[in-house]
């Protein structure tokens, strides 16, 4: 930590996971509310006017007088890269100005808010019949009990092993699946693989595992709210397990071979 290092360039983009992956789900072709809380700066009407722009309802987006919640991403020449997010104001959203629409089927949940936030969006979705969708992301403690309210979990690899421990790095998709079925017996699991593709299980059945479509590679950078936005919204058009798992693919491996 106490190294300074030389960068190349800089660029401003839009983000977080929850903003990321419901662009990616409107683009998809599914109807968003999004759901979150960004500040009184000019960074929070940037976000605002993005989600705007891509069709997505932001009737509850709350407005707060702090910051909106940022991230620093380092990408590498390889195209790799990792970040360091700060919540800010989506820590302080108020679930009681919070109401699931009445025609909602799905949620989608991350894990850019503050604790507790988790169980009170499930047990709300789960009361309106809504499917819980759950990207795990980023990696933090998680209460054992939230996995209960989940229907499909999707996590890429570092995630997983932070879930069910670090000793079980370099297990098979197939063992690394079984072990987060301890986790949310109940649910469908996805676990991406980047490059290597994707795995998945649903409960009671065998692991299957996707390879990537071959591009090449500018930036990783988001790849995955892609793909779990894209998802989504493919799961809502009544697309099978292992077809919305194809459609994420695909439209990963088409956001990480364009320049931004």
């Amino acid at each position: 930590m106490d190294e300074t290092l030389r960068g190349q360039e800089v660029a401003y983009q839009f983000g977080g996971k929850g903003g990321n992956q419901a662009i990616a789900a409107a683009k998809a072709g599914a109807p968003v509310n999004f759901a979150g809380r960004i500040g009184a700066d000019a960074a929070g009407e940037s976000m605002l006017k993005k989600l705007e722009t891509a069709g997505v309802d932001v009737s509850q987006l709350q407005r707060g007088l702090g910051s909106s919640g940022m991230s620093v991403a380092i990408a590498t020449e390889g195209g790799d890269y990792g970040a360091v997010i700060v919540s800010a104001e989506n820590h302080a959203f108020d679930m009681s100005e919070f109401k699931i629409p009445s025609n909602c089927s799905m949620v989608l949940l991350q894990n850019e808010m503050a604790r507790g936030a988790f169980a009170a969006f499930a047990n709300a979705a789960r009361a309106k019949g809504a499917q819980v969708l759950w990207n795990a992301a980023p990696a933090k403690e998680i209460p054992t009990a939230d996995f209960a309210l989940v229907d499909t979990l999707i996590v890429n690899r570092l995630e997983a092993a932070d879930l069910i421990g670090h000793e079980h790095n370099g297990l098979s998709p197939a063992a690394t699946l079984a072990k987060l079925a301890e986790l949310a017996p109940d649910a469908e699991i996805i676990l991406t693989m980047g490059g290597d593709g994707a795995a998945f299980s649903a409960s009671g059945k065998p692991c299957e595992v996707q390879k990537a479509y071959s591009v090449d590679v500018i930036s990783t950078h988001g790849a995955g709210d892609v793909f779990v936005g894209t998802y989504a919204a493919s799961r809502l058009r009544g697309l099978s397990l292992s077809e919305a798992v194809s459609a994420g693919q695909k439209a990963a491996s088409n956001h990480v071979s364009q320049s931004r």
